[in-house]
């Protein structure tokens, strides 16, 4: 059996790589259903101040197809409270290299206060999409 019922995680997927892929089968493992929110193409605009390389429907159909997602949700808006609210996970899955800010801390300490747990992954060095973006933008001559 494994340690939580409803697992969350989010992110952007753009371009998605092994990192992506690390962190959602670590959390699969910990998990019995697993619900990822793909942050939308407005959201991601909004957040990061340039659109996605993919788009949301099409990224959100990768997202789907990997074995270890039971479900697919749009995030349209990044604040964990409201995902928490709507899904209603034991446990919320972040990158560690969000661990120790301010942000999170605040989210560490509201979902104490609910019993929900969050777990940190190690963050997989080396590759990320926005270095995969900048390669991409250097080769098309953005």
């Amino acid at each position: 059996m494994k340690k939580y019922k409803i697992g969350y995680t989010t992110g952007v997927f753009d371009l998605f790589h092994i990192g992506h892929l690390n962190i959602l089968k670590r959390a699969k493992s910990q998990c019995d259903y697993l619900i990822v929110g793909v942050t939308t193409d407005e959201e991601a605009m909004r957040l990061k101040n340039r659109k996605p390389v993919i788009n949301f429907e099409e990224r959100k159909a990768i997202v789907e197809s990997i074995k270890y997602v039971d479900l697919v949700v749009p995030e349209d808006d990044s604040d964990k409270i409201k995902a928490w609210e709507r899904y209603k996970f034991n446990v919320i899955f972040k990158g560690s290299d969000w661990k120790g800010t301010e942000k999170w801390n605040y989210y560490e300490k509201y979902f104490c206060s609910k019993g929900v747990d969050v777990v940190y992954f190690p963050y997989t060095h080396g590759i990320s999409s926005t270095k995969l973006r900048d390669v991409l933008d250097k080769i098309m001559g953005m």
